[in-house]
């Protein structure tokens, strides 16, 4: 049995908001994930993209996930001659040879459907030569209809004028109409197909065809992985990520200002992620290479995503992330020069994103949050200035740092701007980066609030480095802003969420300098991987949560105001494989204990003068189903080499996915009298409150 002495007396106060999401559009996050649309390529904009580092090829594929119901592909033609929107300017010109002949959309691996559900159908249609006849749009699947609605479609004229007609204008003009509908499920389908069907012959054109759940959260959300991201009650969301920020090149970066406005006005991009690069799949071309960013959740629907998750226990602030005129560096050498008219676009890009977020609706930018339906302020506070940069021969990061910290605190002393670290801890590139950000803290206090730091590491590496925060200077904060446990197989288990847990602990009792932390990736679409470990697994029938994803739902449930003296005690239950942080919440003190040994450890507590706490105590436990931590040893999933990266063609990603998935884990919330003793299992993480 260990005895901890359970003080009162405070250390230092903590950001009791510590724990917080990082979202990135990798795995499917977005579309075909959080995004609630249903239907792939809606806008017939879709790019098929291939290549290695430094040497990447993006090729037009507009029908991709689209194809005529009769086999009669030239039926389908993409065309660019009168587009909805200039800025997204391709859509589909369908040519019915018959009554109900039709196309079809493949969508995200297939649609599935709950019997009574209702599901919005937008699109727009243009006539060509349609002169009678409606639309009809259905769910199908092996014959089966699912859901079905038919659609008016609006004729500019009962019969198609002649020539002269035409030349004096005596006809109607054929414009773009918008059409909704619902679409109700008649029953339980899942991998099913959408189609649309023309009732007569003839021509019309379609674009921006989207089927949404009614069910979706603000029409924009998929309500289950809400619920999911709702759950973990977060300080703050960083977005939109990582690397896509940054792009295959500055052509292909993430503009913020191109994921605003009307939907249709909103210019589709490519995802990085749809590119070789993570750690599962690698070669020239990944099964996800048409993989895009529609933008249906852009930067107003970030700000808004920040509002939905505010909860009774705390404000989730907003944390966007900025190109600062710097490409991916581990995928291009593009940048524009920091003397350039072209960098002082993306300056000036920062500061119109504040004027968004804040200004006033007579300013240029208010006005358009206004105009999207939100007049007042989502009351910015942070900014990352650029993502995962390093200073390089070819990227000089101090430089642009201070040129966005400036002009951003020029306008906006009270923004708390956020530098980087880069890509790796315990380097020489880390070193140099934080050895900038504390000398531009002595010349000006303000300059950095705090420095983003990125670990995906090895379990052993989290428990070996609990104390990585100790004896970090106290002038600049840190943000933990992408860390993990990996262990050999890459695969979420509690054998790494337990030594998350413990560097969590580790940080909690630093919470006077470590002020943001957030997990990452976020989300997996399960046969869609790009990188694993994730915080959430999901399909459309399911939601995994792994083990990872409980402990930082503990730490933001259980989160404190101040840490209490230990005077060391932990460096000694280190010893004995217990990892602990002890933290106060008003009038509550809260253990938290990771026991990362194979046996169950007895804790003996005692207050200061030595006296046995007895109390009511809230105790919630998380641990493998099994009952102790599951080893991951190494699978096929990892080549003889050590790198978990699959070769092409050896198997699925759905394969992968199954080699890699989530450890079953119990989560266990209860009330119980501690006389003095508390018991951790083996392979447990516990918290004790009282």
């Amino acid at each position: 049995m260990e005895k901890l002495v359970i003080s009162k007396k405070i250390e230092h106060g903590i950001n009791r908001d510590m724990i917080g999401l990082f979202f990135e559009d990798i795995n499917f996050a977005a579309d075909g994930g959080l995004y609630a649309e249903l239907l792939e390529n809606r806008s017939f904009e879709a790019m098929r993209s291939s290549g290695s580092e430094h040497n990447f090829v993006i090729k037009e594929d507009f029908l991709y996930a689209w194809s005529s119901l009769n086999g009669k592909n030239e039926n389908l033609e993409v065309s660019s001659n009168e587009p909805v929107s200039q800025v997204n300017p391709h859509y589909l010109r369908f040519t019915a040879d018959n009554e109900n002949e039709g196309f079809a959309n493949k969508a995200y691996d297939g649609i599935t459907l709950r019997k009574g559900a209702k599901y919005k159908l937008s699109f727009y249609a243009k006539e060509v030569s349609f002169l009678e006849g409606d639309v009809i749009a259905k769910i199908t699947k092996d014959g089966k209809t699912y859901a079905e609605v038919t659609v008016d479609i609006i004729k500019a004229a009962k019969a198609e004028p002649d020539h002269e007609t035409r030349m004096l204008g005596r006809c109607p003009a054929k414009k773009w109409i918008k059409y909704c509908a619902e679409l109700v499920a008649t029953d339980d389908v899942t991998g099913a197909v959408f189609e649309m069907h023309l009732t007569k012959s003839g021509i019309l054109e379609f674009d921006l065809i989207s089927l949404i759940p009614q069910d979706a959260v603000a029409g924009i959300f998929k309500k289950s992985l809400f619920d999911a991201l709702y759950g973990l009650k977060p300080g703050f969301l960083r977005f939109p990520g990582g690397c896509i920020v940054e792009g295959t090149s500055l052509f292909r970066r993430y503009r913020w200002k191109d994921t605003v406005g009307e939907l249709k006005d909103r210019k589709i991009n490519t995802n990085l992620w749809g590119l070789p690069g993570g750690n599962v799949l690698r070669g020239n071309e990944t099964p996800d290479s048409h993989y895009m960013q529609s933008y249906g959740i852009g930067f107003y629907e970030y700000f808004l995503l920040c509002e939905l998750l505010t909860s009774d226990k705390r404000e989730c602030k907003p944390l966007p992330v900025l190109n600062i005129g710097v490409a991916c560096q581990f995928r291009s050498f593009d940048t524009v020069p920091v003397d350039s008219p072209e960098f002082e676009e993306y300056v000036q890009d920062a500061l119109d994103l504040i004027e968004f977020a804040n200004g006033d609706t007579d300013t240029k930018w208010g006005a358009l949050r206004a105009a999207m339906g939100h007049p007042a302020s989502f009351n910015l506070e942070m900014i990352a200035i650029g993502n995962e940069q390093w200073e390089s021969d070819h990227v000089d990061l101090f430089e642009r740092y201070r040129r966005f910290e400036e002009a951003i605190h020029k306008v906006h002393p009270e923004i708390k701007c956020l530098g980087t670290a880069g890509p790796f801890v315990n380097h020489e590139l880390h070193k140099g980066a934080w050895d900038f950000y504390y000398d531009e803290a002595k010349k000006k206090p303000n300059s950095t609030y705090a420095v983003d730091e990125h670990y995906y590491v090895k379990p052993q590496w989290l428990y070996d480095n609990v104390d990585f925060y100790d004896e970090y200077p106290r002038d600049v904060a840190v943000f933990a802003g992408e860390y993990a446990g990996h262990d050999a197989n890459q695969s979420n288990s509690m054998e790494a969420a337990l030594a998350e847990a413990a560097m969590i602990s580790g940080m909690e009792r630093n919470g006077d300098v470590v002020k943001l932390a957030s997990y990452a990736p976020l989300f997996n679409r399960i046969g869609h991987s790009q990188w694993t470990p994730d915080l959430i697994w999901f399909d459309d029938k399911k939601v995994v949560l792994t083990p990872s994803y409980y402990v930082q739902k503990i730490f933001s449930e259980y989160a404190g105001t101040a840490t209490l003296e230990l005077n060391g005690q932990e460096k000694t239950l280190r010893e004995k494989e217990l990892y602990i942080s002890l933290v106060k919440d008003g009038d509550k003190t809260i253990l938290k204990a990771v026991n990362a040994s194979n046996e169950d450890k007895t804790l003996c507590l005692v207050d200061e003068r030595g006296n046995k706490l007895s109390a009511r105590v809230e105790k919630v436990t998380l641990m493998s189903a099994a009952g102790t931590p599951k080893k991951i040893v190494k699978t096929e999933a990892v080549n003889k080499e050590g790198d978990a990266a699959i070769p092409v063609g050896t198997m699925t990603n759905r394969e992968i996915c199954e080699m890699r998935a989530p450890e079953d884990c119990v989560y266990t919330m209860e009330f119980a009298n501690m006389e003095g003793e508390i018991d951790v299992p083996a392979g447990s993480f516990a918290v004790f409150s009282w």
